[in-house]
């Protein structure tokens, strides 16, 4: 098994907690797999909406798996049933119309099962399948939800820590009052991922 990402951190983490000899770590392109033969199937993991190509990306990993064998991806829903991450972009754009350019929903229209069913006919693959997968996440109250915001990972919370004091506490605020908190303080939200598969090579 081999497992590729951009970041040297991510990969470092990875080889630090997996330790199967069966398992290879390394910093690499997804746009340019370092695979010269094929592998039985390649899955790209909530990763193809940081890709500066995505299309590049899903042509690679049918290039380098072979024929008949499986392809797959899977994105976060973020124009959708992404709850924990639309609440909180509904929040900033309400107070900050700016904020809407930063919105996962808004630059990435691709993670939708039309699209990705697009791109991956536009790669090669054939059989498409695509279904939802919907975890619920559970917050047992208002500061174990926003605590992740303050963390400066990503785009959401890099926006929240970009934040003066006042306007980070204003959001802060403006988004409890709109989060669904049950009468024990805990919050039930959903997230969705759309997952996509298909076979590599002519039927």
């Amino acid at each position: 098994m081999r497992g590729v990402d951009a970041s040297p951190g991510f990969v470092e983490y990875a080889k630090t907690h997996v330790r199967d000899a069966r398992v290879l770590f390394e910093v690499a392109d997804a746009q340019a797999l370092p695979l010269t033969g094929t592998v039985d199937a390649a899955v790209s993991g909530l990763a193809l909406n940081f890709v500066p190509e995505p299309q590049r990306a899903i042509t690679e990993l049918a290039r380098v798996t072979a024929p008949g064998g499986v392809v797959a991806a899977y994105v976060w829903d973020y124009a959708g049933k992404m709850d924990l991450m639309s609440h909180f972009w509904s929040a900033a754009v309400a107070l900050d119309p700016a904020a809407e350019s930063l919105d996962e929903g808004r630059r990435f229209p691709f993670c939708q099962p039309e699209p990705l069913q697009d791109m991956f006919m536009k790669g090669g693959l054939r059989d498409l399948e695509v279904r939802a997968i919907d975890i619920p996440t559970v917050f047992r109250d208002f500061d174990d939800y926003w605590s992740p915001f303050l963390g400066g990972q990503g785009p959401a919370p890099a926006y929240a820590v970009s934040l003066s004091d006042e306007r980070q506490a204003l959001l802060r605020e403006h988004l409890r009052s709109r989060l669904p908190i049950d009468k024990d303080g805990s919050i039930h939200l959903l997230a969705r991922a759309w997952a996509i598969r298909g076979l590599a090579g002519k039927q």
